[in-house]
Order: structure tokens, then sequence, then C-alpha cells
């Protein structure tokens, strides 16, 4: 691993792309330095709002060189290497651990609806084929299947697994694993929106989105919980809350990319079949952009 813990604020950190649409590398590491100066211990690369299913696999591992060239071991760089074909992810994550990536974001597989079991051995296999770190993720919105707490627990007894990003809103289950599971696994949120009462619950920190914009402030009221301030993470947590909505008025990364862009950090247009934001939702964007202080930093390009 870095010399960093994997940490509790990561950025699920978008995929930029140029005017031609191609990755555009220099961009990534502008970005990826950007993003640990306003406040995250760690970076989630070619995730689901890095655009992985539209990325190749020479792609992402370019990200991943790029975003480790440019952090260096100042942080942990989290590769989501996974897809619905075990073959596959273990091939991904052999490359990407090459390559000095920190950790790895095993998502749970979409489309060919793998029961339990078949998540238990998918997620074994991949994590037995690596030696760094892995983090499971739970997001049935996007796949439309839900990895129970059973599932989850009996997973965390595999050596180099070392938690979940839950984003099944699903508190209950949430408890279920923060409760069963031995005090080294640990429960990131995925949604912005939960992060706090996933924190309450015993969680341990956040996968987020909304740090590409308010980084400090995400920074700020975890470490406001964490040190017993929970007046002050409430009302953090509250004021942030609006612009989390924002993000999701269309797909992830739709929103954030414009918001990105607006604020002067240009990281391209989603690729098809992702596209633009519709102009009512830019103007509703906008409009709450506006309210908030910005924490990153748009560096000058040379």
């Amino acid at each position: 691993m870095a010399t960093a813990p994997v940490g509790r604020v990561l950025t699920a950190m978008v995929t930029p792309f140029d005017q031609t649409g191609r990755v555009d590398l220099d961009q990534a590491k502008r970005l990826a330095e950007a993003l640990i100066d306003s406040g995250s211990d760690g970076l989630v690369v070619t995730g689901t709002t890095g655009e992985s299913p539209t990325l190749s696999d020479d792609e992402k591992l370019s990200m991943y060189e790029a975003v480790v060239s440019a952090v260096g071991t100042k942080v942990s760089v989290i590769a989501g290497t996974t897809t619905y074909n075990t073959a596959e992810s273990i091939h991904l994550s052999r490359e990407a651990e090459k390559l000095g990536v920190d950790g790895f974001l095993l998502t749970v597989p979409y489309y060919n609806k793998p029961p339990q079991e078949g998540l238990y051995r998918h997620f074994s296999a991949i994590a037995d084929s690596v030696s760094k770190p892995c983090i499971l993720y739970n997001v049935p919105s996007r796949t439309v299947l839900n990895m129970s707490s059973e599932t989850t627990l009996r997973l965390s007894h595999v050596s180099n697994i070392i938690g979940v990003k839950e984003a099944s809103a699903d508190f209950p289950q949430i408890g279920r694993i923060i409760e069963g599971a031995g005090p080294d696994f640990l429960v990131w949120s995925g949604n912005d929106s939960d992060t706090l009462p996933i924190l309450k619950l015993g969680g341990y920190g956040i996968v987020s989105v909304v740090a590409h914009i308010v980084g400090r402030q995400v920074r700020e009221m975890v470490d406001a919980y964490i040190g017993g301030e929970v007046d002050q993470a409430e009302s953090l947590h509250e004021r942030l809350l609006p612009l989390v909505d924002m993000l999701f008025i269309e797909s992830n990364p739709i929103p954030v990319k414009h918001m990105l862009s607006r604020v002067g950090f240009d990281v391209g247009d989603p690729r098809l079949p992702l596209v633009e934001p519709r102009q009512q939702s830019i103007e509703s964007i906008d409009a709450e952009l506006a309210k908030h202080e910005i924490d990153i930093r748009v560096p000058a390009r040379v």
C-alpha cells in the first residue's frame, strides 16, 4: 500500500476527455493533484463516476499510471477494475497492480445478475489474484442487484478485502454489516447524501462525488463528526445536501462534469451513451453552484 492509509475521504474521480473525445491524461494529473489539495485522502479511478463502461482496458491502465505518477505515495489510488466478467476483472486487476495502484474497487456485477454465491466466488477470486487491499462496492441502483449483508460479511473474512462502499441506502443492512464485521472491516458511504447517517451507524468514511467541488467542506464534515462535533457535522451536511441533489439531477457524472467545467476545470463532455446536461438542468445546477464556496483550485495550464 501507499504510505498513507486508504483514508476516510476518497473522491470517485471523473475521467477527463479532450475536445476530440480522447482521455486527457495531462488534465487527469492536474485534477488528481487538485483533489488531493482540496481534502481527499485518496482517489478512486475509473469507477462509475470515471465512466468505466466506456473506457478500454488500455485507457484504464493509462489512467492508473497517470494518477499514480501525479500523486505518488502521498495518498491512495484505488482502481476500479471489475466488470461482470470475472476472468477479465482478474486480468485488469493484475495489470493495474503492476502500475503501482494501492488497491481495488470491486463492483457488484451488472447485467448477468449472479446469485449471492456467485458474488462470493467472483469477489473471492479477484481478491485472491492480487496482493493489494480490495473494497467491495454495492450499488443496486446501477447493477439492479443487491449484495446481501450475509454475503458482505462472508467476504469480510477474505484477508485482503478491507471494506465495502455501500450505496444501497439500506440503513438496516448497512448497520448489520457494521455490527457483524470485525473492527478492521471498514464501511464507506457510496452516496454523498448518506455520509453522515452512515458515520452515525459506525461507518468509516465516504467515496464522494461532491468532493470534486467542495472537498474541503466534505473533509471538514467528516472530521467534525469523528472529533465529536456532531452539531457542526450536521450543519455542514445540511448545507451541502442541495448541491449533492444537483449531482443526480441527471445520470452521474453528467452534472459533476458540468460543474467542474463551469468553475474553470475543463474535463470535457461525457462519452456516449452519456451526453451533456439538458438546458433546464444546467440552469438548476448553475443556480445551486453559485450558492456555494468552491474548494477546488484550478491550476494554470502549462
